[in-house]
């Protein structure tokens, strides 16, 4: 996901990593610099993007909290209070981004604080650069990390299984995976267009008795809105 959101931002980062390889390969790719320690990209940067793995938190705070200006966590599982906890007295932020940053098409989850600190609206303005950035309470970012954090790999899935159907009916798999991939695209934007309207969406295609009718019906018998229902509560461990 760092390397997603730094792709997205397209501009020169500091960057530090347990592999340097990694750092130098992306400080190299995005035109910015890798740094040898924590604590060097601590002091030398306006704001930390914490990208650790979720158990790092205390281990990679006590390296750097002293010198942060300003910490954005995006650890999953993480809370906003314990985010604050290890980095006290530092403005400290919680998002949760989509792997579409990377083309400035994603989506940015931010936990709203009760009371944000100062320079949110610049942190916020930066997290824009990647997609929408759609606030929630701290308490619902892990249900909003199942809708659209996963939801790629879902998404994924979907296009998949479609291209397979159309190749078991004759289909080549390259014009499969090109029109499924628009198709999904375009009803995308159309959605937005028509202000996140499902229902009007599938009513402009769904003729009474027709095709489109056929296929729905077949795919609610499958269970398609209890997998969506069963994958969330797996996510978040309903």
């Amino acid at each position: 996901m760092a390397r997603g959101m730094a792709r997205g931002w397209g501009r020169p980062l500091l960057c530090a990593d347990v592999l340097p390889q990694r750092a130098e390969a992306l400080a190299a790719e995005v035109g910015g610099e890798a740094v040898g320690s924590n604590e060097e990209l601590a002091r030398r940067a306006d704001l930390v993007v914490l990208c650790h793995k979720p158990p790092q938190l205390r281990d990679v705070a006590r390296e750097v909290a002293p010198h942060a200006k300003a910490v954005a966590s995006i650890l999953g599982g993480v809370p906003l209070a314990d985010v604050k906890a290890a980095y006290p007295d530092r403005p400290a932020y919680r998002f949760l981004p989509s792997t579409p940053v990377e083309l400035r098409e994603g989506v940015v989850v931010h936990a709203s604080d009760a009371e944000p600190p100062d320079g949110e609206a610049d942190v916020l303005d930066l997290f824009r650069e990647l997609g929408i950035v759609v606030d929630v309470a701290d308490d619902l970012v892990d249900a909003a990390m199942g809708l659209m954090s996963c939801a790629p790999a879902y998404v994924a899935l979907l296009a998949e299984a479609q291209v397979d159907a159309g190749v078991r009916h004759g289909l080549p798999p390259d014009r499969a995976a090109e029109m499924v991939v628009q198709t999904f695209a375009g009803t995308a934007a159309l959605l937005r267009a028509r202000n996140y309207d499902t229902l009007a969406v599938r009513r402009e295609v769904t003729s009474p008795g027709g095709s489109t009718a056929r296929g729905l019906a077949a795919l609610e018998r499958s269970g398609v809105r209890a997998a969506f229902l069963d994958a969330l509560d797996a996510v978040v461990g309903a």
